[in-house]
């Protein structure tokens, strides 16, 4: 159990500069929202770096496409297109309007804005994602298309991330508008008849500002319980067991469905972990379902494979590892590699390895749990407080996307981020240019070679979680664990 001053902490500053009002009102008083972080993340001007950062660069630079409050990709600057029968043009029909510079939108002003966005990603894992765009072309004054090398059925998912937002004179076109008032962001929902669109009758009744700021998990959660917030985004296992103090009365605890990548990534090959047979041996140690029993999670299903199981595509050749050995016997295979190990002149009795984890009482929790299961075995961890001296490393991240290519982009020799397999990352270029069977098949082969070489030690499914206040509208539980602001600022009826 957290320890009270932890948990207590001074909300005096949070509360003065959120303005906060009273909750559940149906008036249009602003709605006040936590999102877990850092102060100062809502203004960080790389979108990627943090929750906060990504709602409000969504909020205040829209793409051709957006997300609904329910994951659905809905209109943004485009407002209808239609898919090919090969699936290789995306054709966009851009909406009347201006962009907020008041010069009329146009394809070829969204053309450069989204040359420019893409352009921006290089060297990201987004840009691998995005690898199959071959041409951004205008057809007519407001029609945009986008050729592909090979069908993307995800496309427009990709199209709808907070990095794909488009600029014009290096602003975006909303559908919200940013003020900074210290470190709280005030968006407030932009009057389409100032942008050039059709008036809407009311605006200013019908929808309300919303306040933001990040702040740390403990604040958060005390901000919710004490009425001070609405709604608190951006949870993740770190904080979750704070979510312990909320009463029903208070509010509901969401958790997103998501899939995604959650387990350690091997950071090096140094020592014990020279041998993929013993970075194998770690990943035969650890109960899954143990780990995460003690948050007493519903719903989570753990798995022993680096690509989510049965995502749309995926072959089912590739299945659980070691699903007919009892825990103990393959603790029992992984202690006599430890001890085979040692018995060459190493570390005796066993090896030591740093572990990197976030701050939190569900990191410690999460900590305590690998100890004892590698402790099983002879593997001794010790916390790392840098990232850069950790031998394993927490990794947690949603998929964008729901395909194997997102999984194994992420796990890429071009990441620099920990051990890869330079034969896997082969086979996903060559899926790139494969017919849709081939690329099935290329994928497959890629999640084998990845899985053998042992680089990374999946538990399950990440875990993304939101504090809702019974009045809030325009939340839902989500697959992307996003949550988008406009539909927030829409004033319940």
């Amino acid at each position: 159990m957290l320890a009270p001053r932890k948990v207590l902490r001074p909300l005096a500053n949070l509360a003065i500069a959120l303005a906060l009002s009273a909750c559940g009102q149906t008036d249009n008083s602003a709605l006040s929202i936590a999102v877990i972080g850092s102060p100062g993340d809502a203004f960080d001007a790389d979108a990627v770096a943090s929750p906060a950062g990504q709602l409000v660069r969504a909020s205040t630079t829209e793409g051709l496409v957006s997300f609904d409050e329910k994951g659905r990709v809905i209109p943004a600057l485009a407002d209808r297109w239609i898919v090919t029968d090969d699936g290789q043009s995306y054709i966009f029909r851009l909406r009347d309007g201006d962009w907020p510079s008041g010069d009329p939108l146009t394809a070829e002003s969204a053309k450069i804005a989204l040359r420019t966005a893409l352009d921006a990603l290089d060297g990201t894992p987004l840009a691998y994602d995005l690898a199959g765009i071959e041409d951004i072309r205008t057809m007519a004054g407001r029609v945009v298309e986008i050729r592909l090398t090979r069908p993307m059925p995800y496309l427009l998912q990709l199209l709808a991330q907070p990095e794909l937002g488009l600029t014009f004179k290096q602003r975006g076109a909303g559908p919200m508008r940013l003020e900074r008032d210290g470190a709280v962001a005030r968006l407030t929902p932009i009057d389409p008849a100032t942008i050039g669109l059709p008036a809407v009758e009311n605006w200013t009744q019908r929808v309300r500002r919303i306040d933001v700021q990040a702040v740390d998990g403990p604040t958060a959660v005390e901000a919710f319980n004490a009425g001070k917030v609405d709604l608190v985004l951006g949870g993740e296992i770190q904080h979750f067991p704070l979510t312990r103090s909320v009463g029903i009365l208070r509010g509901t605890i969401q958790v997103d469905p998501v899939t995604g990548l959650f387990g350690l990534r091997v950071m090096n090959e140094e020592g014990f972990l020279a041998d993929p047979a013993n970075r194998e041996a770690l990943a035969m140690a650890i109960d899954r379902e143990g780990l995460i029993a003690q948050f007493s999670l519903g719903g989570w299903s753990p798995t022993t494979r680096l690509v989510s199981p049965s995502l749309d595509g995926d072959l089912g050749t590739i299945g659980e590892r070691w699903s007919e050995q009892p825990i103990d016997d393959r603790r029992a295979i992984a202690a006599g590699r430890v001890r085979r190990w040692a018995a060459t002149g190493n570390e005796a009795p066993g090896p030591v390895l740093h572990i990197w984890l976030p701050a939190g009482s569900g990191a410690d929790l999460l900590f305590d749990k690998l100890s004892a299961d590698l402790a099983a075995i002879g593997v001794r961890l010790q916390r790392a407080d840098d990232p850069a001296d950790a031998d394993l490393r927490l990794m947690d991240e949603v998929a964008r996307y729901p395909r194997a290519a997102w999984f194994l982009n992420r796990l890429a020799c071009s990441t620099r981020q920990g051990l890869c397999s330079p034969d896997a990352d082969a086979r996903v270029a060559e899926a790139a240019t494969a017919s849709p069977e081939e690329r099935a098949s290329l994928l497959t082969e890629a999640e084998a070679e990845l899985t053998a070489a042992n680089v990374f030690i999946p538990f399950g499914p990440p875990i993304r979680w939101s504090l809702v206040r019974g009045s809030v509208a325009g939340f839902a539980p989500n697959t992307w664990g996003w949550h988008p602001l406009m539909p927030l600022a829409w004033i319940p009826r």
